[in-house]
């Protein structure tokens, strides 16, 4: 009698009618007889045959509804889970050592931008160094008014003004002469070493004047025309007054300067205006005196 057997499982079946596998379905293969082989048959494997004659023979569901599988797995073999986290790990190596190429790279020319900044800074210093040294007065006096100058000019144009809000002028006659003053003396050391920057701060840009000659000028003139004056030994201020009205101030009186030994005098009307939070002059009249 032929057998068949299931390639998957190598089980052998006897039983003629089957043609899949009971446990995993595959379908069955017959098993050629060997040469010589007489086949006995029990008296219950004819009942058995009579009955599977003559009883019909009804699938089961298994068989009806079976489909070849696509792959087939053995059942309790696990896929290794090592490759993964080789190729995790391999990953993240590949990783850090491009980063570490990427540092070596950018390093050298974070270390030379460093470097040039460094310079840049040090050659404005020296720039700022020359400039001041060639502002320098060969008169001690004039030095020492300068300086002193230069602090309260550079504490007037660091004071805080908040934008929303605009301090009033003062409304104080002693108090406006006292800072129109200060700022004649400031003018005058700015005139004798033709310091720019500073007239360019104590002029409005409205600014509109007469000279000794008779010549009237406006800011950018004045400016362009400015040169130093090292014969004036001393000067002197005398007979201030102001006249204050709201926002506008006018300081008269007579300005006595002393070059090369010798005396002159000269009278003056300067014109002022509160702005920025400060005084500043539109105006200037000055005439010599006999």
């Amino acid at each position: 009698m032929g057998m068949k057997r299931c390639p998957t499982c190598n089980k052998t079946f006897t039983d003629q009618n089957l043609s899949f596998c009971i446990d995993d379905g595959t379908p069955l293969a017959a098993i050629p007889d060997a040469p010589g082989e007489t086949t006995i048959v029990s008296p219950d494997a004819v009942k058995n045959s009579a009955s599977a004659e003559t009883e019909p023979y009804v699938p089961r569901d298994w068989q009806r509804d079976y489909q070849p599988p696509g792959s087939f797995e053995p059942v309790g073999k696990k896929r290794k889970a090592w490759p993964w986290a080789l190729a995790i790990v391999g990953a993240l190596l590949i990783g850090i050592v491009g980063l570490g190429i990427a540092l070596a790279l950018l390093a050298p020319r974070i270390l030379r931008s460093g470097a040039n900044a460094n310079n840049s800074n040090v050659g404005t210093i020296e720039r700022s160094n020359s400039n001041a040294n060639t502002n320098s007065t060969a008169n001690a006096n004039i030095d020492t008014n300068e300086n002193a100058n230069d602090s309260d000019l550079s504490a007037n144009e660091n004071a805080d003004v908040p934008e929303d809000e605009v301090a009033p002028p003062p409304t104080d006659n002693a108090e406006v002469l006292a800072d129109l003053t200060a700022i004649e003396h400031e003018w005058t050391v700015a005139n004798i070493n033709a310091d720019k920057r500073k007239l360019d701060y104590i002029l409005a840009d409205d600014y509109v004047g007469t000279s000794t000659n008779g010549k009237s000028q406006g800011k950018a003139e004045y400016l362009r025309t400015a040169t130093r004056d090292t014969a004036i030994e001393k000067w002197n201020f005398e007979d201030l007054q102001v006249a204050l009205r709201g926002d506008r101030a006018t300081l008269t009186g007579r300005l006595r300067i002393w070059v090369k030994g010798q005396e002159v005098l000269y009278s003056f009307v300067d014109k002022f205006v509160w702005r920025d939070a400060r005084w500043q002059a539109v105006g200037s009249d000055v005439e010599r005196i006999s």
